[in-house]
């Protein structure tokens, strides 16, 4: 295993504690190749408790491990942030969700098209989700 994916030397260069249940969540939620939710991730891993879980997320999220998303039925999901392992302001990508299999998807080489504020307005998050068939659903072998 290389030293960037050793989920113990992640969470260290996020300043979150490498506690057993983080890092269980952690090597969970690298396996997971689209958007989950708090129940997913329950799914998932059936003996941690569902309040311990949604601290952990949060946890993640503050540290800009994740970012969360409201998918395209208006549920609040999370992403893992895979380059670097750290969401940045400056890499603001699109999402996709399947209105066949509700699967969110990041597309993380679409950027948020650029739009002209007026003076004064700084953006600090936006979110872009477009709906539609994933090439799954489509029958498109990617």
């Amino acid at each position: 295993m290389a030293e960037n994916d050793n989920p113990e030397i992640i969470l260290q260069q996020h300043n979150v504690k490498p506690t057993a249940v983080r890092l269980l969540v952690l090597r969970e939620l690298e396996k997971i190749k689209y958007a989950f939710s708090l129940a997913d991730v329950c799914d998932r891993l059936p003996t941690v408790d569902r309040s311990t879980i949604f601290r952990t997320l949060t946890v993640f999220a503050d540290a800009h491990l994740l970012h969360t998303i409201v998918n395209g039925n208006g549920e609040h999901e999370y992403c893992l942030c895979h380059n670097s392992h750290t969401c940045r302001p400056d890499e603001l990508h699109c999402h996709f969700h399947c209105t066949r299999c509700g699967h969110t998807f990041c597309l993380t080489n679409v950027t948020i098209p650029s739009v002209a504020l007026p003076l004064g307005y700084a953006v600090e998050n936006a979110e872009y989700v477009m709906q539609g068939l994933c090439p799954r659903c489509r029958g498109i072998r990617k």
